[in-house]
């Protein structure tokens, strides 16, 4: 695999976390976005060289988040005949922890406070992070999203598209979007549909996920809001984006990095979510790397 300036800089991140010691560790909650906020404190525009632990902190903060998609994704499978409101809820987080996971890994991080966002850039051996003003417009869920689009190894793949999270009466009975469907479960009255609340059952969880990693995909399918709520779709999206952040790390440890080994498979997560889907064959999502 060829050595570009981004996969040498999340070989950097990591390759850091194995020889510090941190492989099993997850720092203390909110210790990238504090360092962050001290960083923008002392310089609102531009940029600044930054140490190894800040480095350090995008791939754990990455990993996490990662974590939090699958989390979100058991719960929404879990939920789905129970709770469609919110299964259909945390599907759509868990798609958006996903994305937000891959865009820290490329060392991007929104303040949401100091409206700034940060972006880590290898210069040399030496890295800085670049400080620029956030678009008032954007929101953290459209920033990420556009992040991760715009990115070379995603920009082509139909799993991954910008979040328009517009009302849908602006785009008509056609309009679907990730975006879309989350506000239509959390924000529009009267949407019903409750189900008679049954515990959540192990077996069922086992049989949904063997379910959705069965279905075959030829064509990517938005969620669609007039469907609400549109769970398989929903579901779907979410499942294999958390597979393809999974095979992108792969692919750049293909001998593998210990912090990475450990946490790929979460020890928490059931024994039967195995990260299988059919077709699911994404040992190609780097050949634009081989080209360079």
């Amino acid at each position: 695999m060829a050595k570009t300036p981004e996969v040498l800089r999340i070989e950097l991140m990591f390759n850091g976390l194995a020889r510090t010691g941190r492989v099993h560790n997850w720092p203390p909650i909110n210790t990238l976005s504090n360092s962050l906020n001290d960083l923008v404190g002392s310089i609102e525009n531009g940029y600044k060289h930054v140490d190894n632990k800040i480095i350090g902190y995008f791939a754990t903060a990455s990993v996490e988040m990662w974590h939090r998609a699958l989390h979100s994704f058991l719960i929404s499978a879990s939920l789905t005949t129970a709770s469609p409101l919110w299964a259909s809820v945390a599907g759509y987080y868990s798609s958006h922890y996903t994305m937000r996971a891959i865009a820290h890994l490329l060392g991007y991080y929104q303040l949401f406070t100091k409206k700034r966002i940060v972006q880590l850039d290898l210069r040399g051996q030496t890295y800085v992070c670049i400080i620029s003003k956030k678009d008032g417009n954007e929101r953290e869920h459209r920033v990420y999203w556009k992040i991760v689009k715009q990115n070379g190894y995603f920009a082509n793949d139909p799993f991954f598209y910008h979040n328009i999270d517009v009302p849908p009466a602006k785009f008509g009975s056609e309009f679907k979007s990730d975006g879309g469907h989350r506000n239509r479960a959390n924000y529009a009255d009267h949407v019903g549909s409750f189900a008679i609340f049954n515990p959540l059952s192990e077996e069922t969880l086992k049989k949904r996920i063997q379910k959705l990693s069965g279905i075959e995909i030829n064509d990517v399918a938005m969620p669609d809001v007039n469907l609400y709520p549109d769970l398989d779709n929903v579901q779907l999206l979410a499942y294999h984006r958390i597979l393809k952040y999974r095979a992108f790390l792969d692919d750049i440890f293909p001998e593998r990095n210990r912090f990475w080994t450990i946490h790929r498979n979460p020890s928490w997560c059931p024994e039967y979510f195995d990260f299988q889907a059919v077709k699911a064959d994404y040992s190609g999502m780097l050949n634009i790397l081989n080209a360079g």
